[in-house]
C-alpha cells in the first residue's frame, strides 16, 4: 500500500511524463510541468479551438479527480441542469484531450482506485471480516415460487 506521500510522487512523476521531457536538461525542469502543460494547452488552442465535451464518470472519485484535473488546467468543469451526477463537461481541445487530459486522466485514475481498493479492503478485514472477497457466482438461480395469495 502507498503512504500518501508516495501517491503524490506517482503522480506527478505521471505528470512529467505528459509533459514531455527527453533530455536531462527538461528532466530537471519538469518541477514547473504545470506551467509547461498550460502553454502546451494555449499552444494547442491557437490550432485547435476549444470544444465542448461531455465525459461521464461513474463513480465520485473518478469525478472528483477529473474536475480537479481541469482545474488545474484552468478548464472549468460544469453540467447542464438535468444532467446526470456522472457527468462532466467542459471545453478542451481535441488534441489536448487525446494528448495529455485523458490520458493522463486514466492513469492517475487507475492509481487512485487501486490506492482506495487497498485501503477499503485493509480496513473491511480489521473492523468487519478478514473475508472482504465477492460473492459466489452460482451456475442458476432456483425457480421462485410464489406464495399463496391471501
Amino acid at each position: 500500500m502507498y503512504s500518501e506521500a508516495d501517491l503524490i510522487r506517482k503522480f506527478e512523476s505521471i505528470e512529467r511524463l505528459f509533459v514531455g521531457a527527453k533530455t536531462a536538461g527538461e528532466k530537471q525542469a519538469a518541477a514547473n510541468a504545470l506551467t509547461r502543460i498550460k502553454q502546451r494547452l494555449d499552444e494547442i488552442e491557437k490550432i485547435d479551438p476549444p470544444i465542448e465535451y461531455r465525459f461521464s464518470l461513474s463513480d465520485m472519485w473518478s469525478r472528483r479527480l477529473f474536475s480537479a484535473l481541469l482545474r488545474r488546467y484552468d478548464i472549468e468543469p460544469y453540467r447542464y441542469y438535468r444532467q446526470r451526477r456522472t457527468t462532466v463537461m467542459a471545453k478542451v481541445p481535441k488534441q489536448f484531450v487525446d494528448t495529455i487530459l485523458w490520458p493522463e486522466f486514466e492513469e492517475l485514475n487507475k492509481m487512485l482506485k487501486s490506492h482506495l481498493n487497498e485501503i477499503t479492503s485493509s480496513l473491511i478485514s480489521k473492523a468487519i471480516f478478514k473475508d472482504d472477497s465477492e460473492a459466489t457466482v452460482k451456475d442458476e438461480a432456483p425457480a421462485i415460487s410464489n406464495a399463496p395469495k391471501q
